[in-house]
């Protein structure tokens, strides 16, 4: 096939860079291929690897004792001290250099290679030249392009490749391949042409699409099941299909239910009315603990004004004051500084929390999520401004999941 044929061009490519180039540089997004044909191409040819996973590595040494697990055994391992410095992992790699020569180029394979920038400045350098000490290529495999991954002391420039992105006719190709059993390839094939007529637009995710196709395609058999409609009836599986397309389309990425929990909750809102009825999906994402209290702390510090936080948060009696009739909601959310929402969540939050960098890299979630809209520019570090963005039925229902009345919190409520 056309894939296949594909995936062989690119093997056969990286095949030949491998034998020449000391450190190449695999991008592209995320489920594009690069891990499974480094994977494949590593496996069929039998050449000696190291596969780190630099998520699964959260420390260097992790990182040193896999490499030396993989290419010298057990023993090799040991011999790194339990906090060991890029000088330990240098000289236990040169020493079982040789005591054990290469017989053939070694490759380390650094999967989710762009947490490395977090780690050491001199490690990335030094991985890249680490052929000087025997005959090793280093394979980076990353998300994002070399112009943001290169660190700032330099180093040996590795060779880029890049994997595109699938197009719609190959998403189609291969999401038509997971077809269910009890059903023809014709039909499920069409089924996959309606879900990405739906979410390619927004959604180009192998992974997302293979996992939206398997939670919908219960819901596209319906009426097929019921015996209301033929496989041929495309037009009428589509009418059915649609309007439950159209809602899961507020969940792409965010994984907050499974697929039986989905049914569930559909199944729910059909039948009760009042309070439920009408919530988005949104309303039942499940966030970590803090990072609920954080966005109460955002919504506050959006619909309150500054000048009423001291009479809201401070250990002392209530100030009374007469507050303007829902004014600030009618008017939406107003920026806030970041001190201004850590100053509120420290507040709010329950028991004490140590000011750490969860906490800011939760609140980075949250922006990704689109639950709060940074509105300060990328380069002003120094005083970085947000703003909330969910409405107040969605942070009601957080709330209560926390067992926090915010209504007694905001000043239009009063």
């Amino acid at each position: 096939s056309f894939l296949n044929m594909e995936h062989n061009i690119c093997r056969s490519a990286l095949q030949y860079f491998m034998i020449i180039y000391p450190s190449i540089f695999i991008y592209g997004h995320r489920a594009s291929g690069k891990s499974h044909v480094m994977h494949v191409l590593l496996k069929e040819l039998e050449l000696p690897h190291a596969t780190v996973s630099c998520v699964e590595c959260v420390s260097v040494a992790l990182l040193f004792e896999q490499v030396l697990l993989s290419f010298f055994g057990c023993d090799a391992a040991s011999l790194l001290p339990r906090s060991p410095s890029l000088s330990d992992f240098v000289r236990i790699y040169r020493q079982q250099c040789s005591q054990s020569p290469a017989k053939q180029t070694r490759y380390i394979v650094m999967e989710k290679a762009e947490l490395l920038r977090d780690t050491d400045a001199n490690l990335l350098p030094a991985l890249l030249r680490l052929q000087e000490l025997d005959n090793v290529t280093i394979i980076l495999l990353s998300e994002i392009v070399w112009d943001k991954f290169r660190p700032n002391t330099g180093c040996f420039e590795p060779l880029l490749l890049h994997f595109p992105d699938y197009s719609k006719g190959e998403l189609q190709q291969i999401l038509s391949q997971d077809r269910h059993p009890s059903y023809t390839a014709e039909f499920y094939s069409s089924y996959i042409n309606i879900l990405l007529g739906v979410f390619y637009s927004v959604c180009r995710d192998l992974r997302e699409l293979r996992h939206l196709a398997a939670l919908n395609f219960s819901k596209f058999c319906e009426p097929l099941a019921e015996g209301k409609v033929k496989e041929t009836d495309t037009h009428k599986l589509w009418r059915n299909i649609e309007p439950h397309l159209k809602k899961a389309m507020q969940t792409v990425y965010l994984r907050e239910v499974s697929s039986l929990q989905w049914e569930q909750m559909q199944q729910m809102e059909e039948k009760e009315s009042g309070a439920l009825r009408g919530l988005s999906a949104h309303t039942h994402v499940e966030l970590p603990y803090y990072s609920k209290f954080l966005l109460i702390a955002a919504y506050l510090a959006s619909y309150n004004p500054a000048r009423t936080d001291k009479r809201f948060f401070l250990k002392v009696d209530r100030f009374n004051f007469t507050p303007k009739n829902l004014l600030n909601h009618l008017l939406g959310p107003k920026p806030f500084p970041l001190d201004r929402l850590l100053a509120i969540f420290y507040s709010v939050v329950d028991n004490r929390v140590a000011p750490t960098a969860s906490i800011f890299s939760q609140i980075s979630s949250l922006v990704t999520l689109q639950l709060l809209t940074q509105v300060s520019h990328d380069d002003q570090l120094d005083a970085p401004k947000y703003k909330c963005a969910v409405s107040m039925d969605f942070i009601c229902a957080i709330s209560r999941t926390v067992n926090f009345d915010i209504v007694k919190y905001l000043y239009d409520f009063l």
